[in-house]
Order: structure tokens, then sequence, then C-alpha cells
């Protein structure tokens, strides 16, 4: 039968919570094992609940069967908030599998948690620039039709308001305050940039606290018919970090609370690794801890509380194990595109010092700022503005030499400051376009109408960049005389040449000058043209 959530969830929710304190796009490894740990132990927590509130829904259709003046109406109620709940519990298990398989595609096994660090993998789901995608817009409108339909059904019953304000916050689709910026949109702040485990972990945990909410609902509905033993003898007690890794000269922080949670509850003892802790330490609903963080790699603390229940003592294990992580030597600065830059256009990076939060994060360099634009898969600007999203401006930059240098330091949480780290990259100048008439750059026979009326265009072949040229001037070739044209268009001169010009003759723009949008820096010439006249 169903009920309140198990000590065991209480510990992992609680756990998760300090986790998603520690959110970057670039996550040490150990941290993204940890997510894979954390998403382990959620997903088999979930697969207990869910058998938990199925035993608890046979248990009610038999009772419903047995009595049914008094357990129907609760059995039909029950099965519309299963219905329901079910139906979102679903939906994020295809999400969850969806991100799985990708990972598998890639030759990624799922259990590889340190390399389940894609960060575009939810981008490009759920978002299609500012605006959201097919997929995206299904996700808050399933999330949205749950809160709503669930409030209404657990409304009705004024002993389950209060879960259904629970449900309205936790299923909350609204923007997310962000200290010291603008809110940011529900999708945005959860999935936007986040790497793949990450995500994934984050729905296991929306799909804990559905099988949770559904369990203490339906356990609320039955309350003085079906009850669970809630003796001190079934808590665990719950170590809670204040973060998931700690450097070797930090001190380990966090506290200890009961899986009840119960905010009055204090303890009459805790021992922690043979150490008993002070009394002020222990608060009602949670004991504080503050002891050496430890070695480098895995930590234990080890201990009991310690509880009198009806005069006899009894003592509940501690058991909590950590990461200790060697301080940063260095800070991961990649240019998006590749492992050069190039004068005239902005170059997208991304940097990021793995343990040390990005707004501990400072970059130095001529011409880089925090943001970036890229072209997506469309050829469409797009704007990213997360916390490791650079751009190198070298618009109208001067460069001295053929190198550019990215300094980058950190402060780590105990003050400490890590670096400079320095990154060196060649500068390349913009390659020669190829050019064309009328933007068709690969046509090489025309009629002397089309020819004598189109304007030549200039562009870079296969160039990661989109960076637009004007044809400032050229020369045309025909027959050994020459006609010099200002602009992409041929003069008059030039066109009464081609229309005089033989069906056959082959004609030759040479010396064509552009320039780029947006940039002084100079462009090479284009390469010459040779068409044929029909």
């Amino acid at each position: 039968m169903a009920g309140k959530e198990t000590p065991r969830q209480k510990m992992i929710n609680m756990m998760y919570l300090i986790f998603i304190a520690m959110l970057a796009l670039n996550l040490s490894k150990q941290i993204l094992q940890s997510f894979g740990t954390m998403n382990e132990e959620l997903t088999e927590t979930n697969v207990e609940l869910e058998d938990r509130n199925e035993q608890f829904m046979q248990g009610l259709e038999e009772k419903a069967i047995e009595q049914a003046e008094k357990y129907l109406a609760l059995k039909n109620k029950a099965d519309s908030i299963r219905n329901i709940s079910t139906e979102l519990y679903g939906f994020l298990e295809s999400i969850k599998e969806g991100a799985f398989v990708s990972a598998e595609e890639k030759g990624i096994a799922r259990n590889k948690y340190s390399k389940l660090d894609n960060t575009a993998y939810y981008t490009q789901q759920f978002f299609d620039g500012e605006n959201y995608k097919e997929l995206g817009q299904e996700f808050l409108d399933q999330m949205n039709n749950f809160r709503t339909g669930f409030v209404q059904i657990a409304s009705s019953d004024p002993k389950l308001v209060t879960i259904a304000e629970e449900v309205d916050s936790k299923f909350s689709t609204n923007d997310i305050p962000v200290e010291g910026g603008k809110p940011k949109k529900y999708l945005d702040y959860h999935y936007k940039d986040m790497p793949l485990i990450v995500g994934i972990t984050k729905i296991s945990l929306l799909q804990s606290t559905l099988q949770n909410i559904e369990a203490q609902l339906l356990s609320t509905m039955l309350e003085g018919k079906l009850k669970i033993e809630a003796s001190l003898t079934n808590f665990d007690a719950i170590v809670v970090a204040d973060k998931a890794a700690f450097f070797p000269n930090e001190k380990f922080s966090g506290k200890i609370i009961l899986g009840k949670n119960d905010p009055t509850l204090k303890a009459d003892k805790v021992i922690i690794n043979g150490r008993e802790l002070d009394d002020e330490l222990m608060q009602q609903g949670k004991t504080l801890l503050e002891i050496p963080a430890g070695r480098i790699g895995t930590n234990k603390i080890e201990g009991e509380f310690q509880f009198t229940e009806e005069g006899e003592i009894i003592s509940i294990p501690v058991n909590y194990e950590y990461e200790v992580v060697p301080p940063p030597n260095s800070a991961s600065i990649s240019a998006d595109k590749m492992n050069v830059v190039y004068l005239g256009v902005r170059n997208p990076f991304t940097i990021s010092i793995p343990g040390v939060d990005a707004n501990k994060v400072s970059v130095r360099a001529p011409g880089l700022k925090k943001g970036k634009e890229i072209l997506d898969e469309r050829r469409k600007r797009v704007s990213l503005n997360g916390p490791s999203d650079y751009e190198l401006d070298l618009r109208n930059a001067t460069i001295e030499g053929d190198k550019i240098n990215i300094l980058v330091s950190g402060t780590l949480p105990s003050g400490v400051t890590v670096g400079p780290f320095k990154n060196e990259f060649r500068v390349k100048t913009l390659p020669p376009p190829i050019s064309g008439v009328d933007e068709d750059f690969e046509r090489k026979a025309w009629t002397k109408r089309d020819l004598a009326n189109g304007l030549v265009t200039a562009s870079f072949k296969d160039f990661d960049f989109n960076l637009p040229l004007v044809v400032t001037s050229f020369k045309l070739d025909i027959d050994g005389q020459v006609f010099p044209c200002d602009g992409g268009e041929l003069t008059n001169n030039a066109k009464r040449a081609v229309g005089a010009s033989k069906s056959g003759t082959r004609v030759t723009f040479f010396d064509i000058n552009t320039t780029a949008l947006g940039t002084n820096v100079e462009i090479p010439k284009a390469a010459d043209l040779s068409l044929i006249v029909n």
C-alpha cells in the first residue's frame, strides 16, 4: 500500500537539491559521474515507488469491491489521479529515453556518465532560437495539464488542499528568478545548454516527485482507513552536503537530517566519525556538519543518530560518501568552429574552469566579451548567453603577429585563485572568396541577355561564418578588350560588348574587389571567373 515518501526517497531528494546548486555547462567528470549515480538511485527508487503505488491501487480496488459505499468514490478519484500522473510520467520517460538513445548513437554507453556531457541535445530538442520547438511546447503543455488536472481533482477535498498547493508549486512552469539577473523561462533555466546526464537526472527527479505526490495524495485520501506505521525505527539519517565535491584544503560542510524531515525533531546524541557532535550543532529538524574535507578521492561519513522513544534508545546509522577532487589545473578554452580564429568576424568560444562557478571565472583577451552568436542548422543567427558562452570579436581589431592569447582565472569557494591559464590560438586572415553572377557560383554558360544584366557577386566557399560580401569593382575581358567596372554591374560599354560577342565566346571577370558588411578588415580579391557566352 502507498503512503508518505520513503526515508530513502527523502534522502535522495535532499541530496539532489544540493547537486542542482552545482550546475554549470562544463562540469568536471567527477560531478557528471555524481549525477549519473544519483540518476541510478532515483531510477531504482522510482521503480519501487511505482510498485508501491500499484499495490496501493490493487488494495483500494479490493476495498471498493468489498465495501463499495465506503471506497468506490475514493477509488474513482484515485483512478483519475493515476490517469493524469501516468500520462506525464510516460512522457517524461520518453524524453529520458531519447536522451540516452542520442548518446548510444554516438557510441556512448548509458552508464558512461562522465561522457554524457553533450550540452546541445536539450537545446536542439526544445528550442528554436528564442521560441520553442514542438517537443519543448509539449513538455510545457504536459506539465501544465497535469498541474491543472491535479489541482482540479484535489481541490474538491479539504484534506488535499495542501497537496494541491504543493503540486501547483513543484510543477509550475512560471519564469524562475535569477539572482542578479532577469527571470528565466522554465525550460531555459532547467534544460538550455544543460549537460545530457544533468537533464536526465532532473527528469528522474520530476518523476520521483510525481510518484511521491501520488502516494502522498492516495494515502491522505484514505487517512483513518489505511494506516502506515511511522515509528522512528523507519527513519533514515541523511547527510546533505553543501555541494557535490570539495577541494583538499577546504572543509566538508553540510548537515544531517532525518528522512521524515520533521522540523520539530532533534537528536539526543549524534556521533560522526567517532566524535560526538557539540549540542549547538544539533538543531530542530537537522544537525549541522563541518569537518575537514579529507584526502583526494572518495571519503566517508559514518556514525549514528540517537533518539529516545518510549524510554528506549533508538540508533539510526549515518552512512554517506562524497568526493574530494584536486583543484583545477587548467581551463577549458575552445573556439567553437576550429582551433584557429579569423580576423574580420565574431569568433564564438566556450570557456570554463571545471569546478568553478561561472560568475567566479575571469577571462582576458583583446576583443573578448560575454555572450555569442552562432549559426543554427538553417544558417540563422542565434544569440547565446550561457555561463560559458563568449565571443572574440575581431571585426575591427588590430592584432600584432599571427597569434592571440586568452587568459582565464578563477576563484575557488575557499577564496584561493587558480590560474591564469593560457591558451594560444592562431589568427588567420579571411580566405579568398569565389565569384559568380547573381550568386550562382556553379553555372559556366550564360546567355548574352542574362550575363549583360547580371550582377557580379562573391562569397566565401565552405566557410564557417556568415559574412556577406559586396563587390566594389571588377574588370571584364572580352576577346582581349578590357572593360573596368565599378560596383557589381557591367558598364554600358561592357554590356554592348557582351551583346555583340559571338556564341561560344569566353569572357573573363578578374581583379574582383570586395568588401564585407560589418567589418573593416581587408578582403582578398575574389577568384577570377571565366564564362561562356551562348
